[in-house]
């Protein structure tokens, strides 16, 4: 049911795993979905409604390999087997073989079952959204994959190898001499500045990895149906349930340098982030999906990275009780033999109770009290800060515990839950003046100032831009200020005031021992805000 069948996307899944070279762009055109948003809305709508009327069995998206894997998972599920005729698949190009309706790829498509006799009405539910629908086969009880054309078998395989059957396999993992001496790279000269780090904060503001992602999230509706409840530029984006109070947060992350210099632990740091992000906007975690994408898996030192990091995703999943729901794989990225960092993005959704509660990441009121949930434990590898001042990616990256994770999640959702915090932010990327600075501009349209000081016996650079995990900058009234501080002691969540919001006139500003930054609040928000469209604008080299 849904859209025609094409040729876009013939074997997508398997390009997702595939070694380019210089030459791959041309030839790789045809391998590219093409999707339409608006039918795909349809799609969605069309499903809720077959599965509410009971006029189907079973109903499943085709994804990767198209028909062929949808198919044969729904027989293996079963127990059952399959028969497809290929000339009944509805397709929008003339000449189309079995074996390119089987691995179509085209968006906008589901493979439904429907009971028997109820086919007419599987019809008209998808008429009402103006799709098609057409029987294209039918269940077996042989366990067979079979696949005619014209009546003719043109395919009869076994469908449960295709899935639960299939081979597994453990190869050799050896981790890298190379990622081993970056981990261990003395980092103490890029630790040593001192003064006034003003110059190097807006350097930081204005990189891609931690500047607004406006200019991109603004190509696109965000608020089709007017379910929107929170926008995109904070820790989440969340979407209310209609006719209920409740809502669902999503957010994705993975800092790929992070599991570069230490798979397990940075696999970990991506479940956790997700789940502080969540949290921020007054959100349970719930369940995660994910992407993981890594180079050649037959080389050692790229499955030493892969099986650390699914191990270290496992871990934190454990902890966190937030079940794996699905996801796919991306392997053999690599470029004329140079991989990608490994990057297992992790998609986490958590449900909000009340939307009436949901705060956001940008500060509220000037005078306000900041709070730092979390402490900073003093490391500065593998952060932003190091490579945009040096291009380097090395160090220990930050520890991580998940028990202190877990508390902090508990904590702040207890402050959501009795009404005492005025804004949360995940502190990440960039570090604490980072984080302050996103606190400070929010959206653009109504920024604040601050007026902070953090007393660590640091160095200042560690301070103000290393990214130590389990970190939460929270606002609140100051009337709520020992009730949060309270709480978190409750849970055993580290906490401390660190300043106070103030307009934007007073603009920005950190001090920590021998260090501070000082700056005028349109000035971090042109850096902040401009970064990007700077950069998308700029002429290309053949333009200049």
């Amino acid at each position: 049911v849904g859209a025609r069948t094409g040729r876009d996307g013939i074997h997508g899944a398997t390009f997702a795993s595939e070694e380019l070279s210089e030459d791959s762009d041309e030839s790789s055109r045809p391998q590219v979905q093409v999707g339409d948003p608006f039918t795909e809305k349809l799609l969605l709508e069309a499903s809720l409604e077959l599965i509410a009327s009971g006029a189907i069995s079973g109903i499943q998206d085709m994804g990767a390999a198209g028909i062929t894997s949808s198919a044969s998972e729904m027989a293996g599920r079963g127990g059952s087997g399959v028969e497809l005729e290929m000339t009944d698949v509805p397709v929008r190009e003339d000449g189309m073989t079995p074996y390119e309706i089987l691995l179509s790829e085209s968006q906008e498509r589901m493979l439904v079952v429907a009971h028997p006799g109820r086919e007419d009405e599987v019809r008209e539910i998808l008429e009402k959204w103006e799709l098609e629908a057409a029987v294209i086969g039918q269940v077996t009880d042989d366990g067979k994959f079979r696949i005619l054309e014209n009546g003719n078998v043109v395919g009869d395989i076994p469908a449960l190898p295709l899935t639960d059957g299939c081979p597994t396999y453990e190869r050799e993992g050896i981790e890298s001499e190379e990622v081993i001496a970056l981990r261990e790279m003395d980092l103490t000269e890029h630790m040593t500045e001192e003064g006034d780090l003003t110059k190097d904060f807006l350097l930081l503001l204005r990189s891609p990895n931690v500047a607004s992602k406006r200019w991109i999230y603004e190509q696109y509706d965000t608020t089709v149906r007017t379910g929107t409840a929170v926008r995109p530029g904070g820790d989440s984006g969340v979407v209310r349930i209609r006719g209920t109070k409740r809502a669902i947060a999503a957010t994705t992350d993975c800092n790929g340098r992070l599991v570069y210099l230490e798979p397990r632990t940075g696999a970990m740091a991506a479940v956790a982030e997700a789940a502080r992000n969540l949290v921020c906007v007054g959100a349970l975690p719930t369940a995660i999906t994910n992407n993981l994408n890594f180079g050649n898996p037959l080389k050692t030192h790229i499955y030493y990275q892969l099986r650390e990091a699914v191990l270290g995703m496992r871990e934190a999943c454990s902890a966190f009780e937030t079940p794996v729901t699905g996801g796919n794989v991306s392997l053999f990225n690599e470029t004329d033999g140079k991989a990608i960092y490994p990057t297992p993005v992790i998609g986490m959704v958590g449900v909000i109770d009340d939307v009436s509660k949901i705060i956001h990441h940008a500060f509220k009121s000037a005078g306000d009290d900041i709070v730092l949930l979390g402490t900073n434990s003093g490391e500065i590898g593998g952060s932003e800060y190091l490579y945009v001042t040096s291009k380097l990616v090395a160090g220990n990256p930050p520890s991580l515990d998940l028990e202190a994770e877990r508390l902090l999640q508990q904590a702040v959702l207890k402050m959501n839950h009795e009404e005492v915090l005025n804004s949360a932010h995940d502190c990440s990327q960039g570090g604490l003046a980072a984080t302050l600075a996103e606190c400070a501009l929010g959206n653009g349209e109504t920024p604040l100032g601050v007026s902070a000081e953090v007393d660590e016996d640091l160095a200042p650079i560690v301070s103000l831009f290393g990214e130590s995990h389990g970190r939460i900058i929270a606002s609140t009234s100051p009337d709520n200020t020992e009730r949060v501080l309270a709480l978190a002691a409750l849970y055993d969540v580290p906490a401390k005031r660190i300043g106070t919001v103030t307009d934007m006139a007073s603009g920005f500003s950190i001090k920590v021992r021998s260090g501070s930054v000082q700056a005028r609040m349109t000035d971090l928000a042109e850096a902040y805000f401009g970064s990007i469209p700077n950069i998308m604008d700029a002429p290309t080299g053949s333009e200049a």
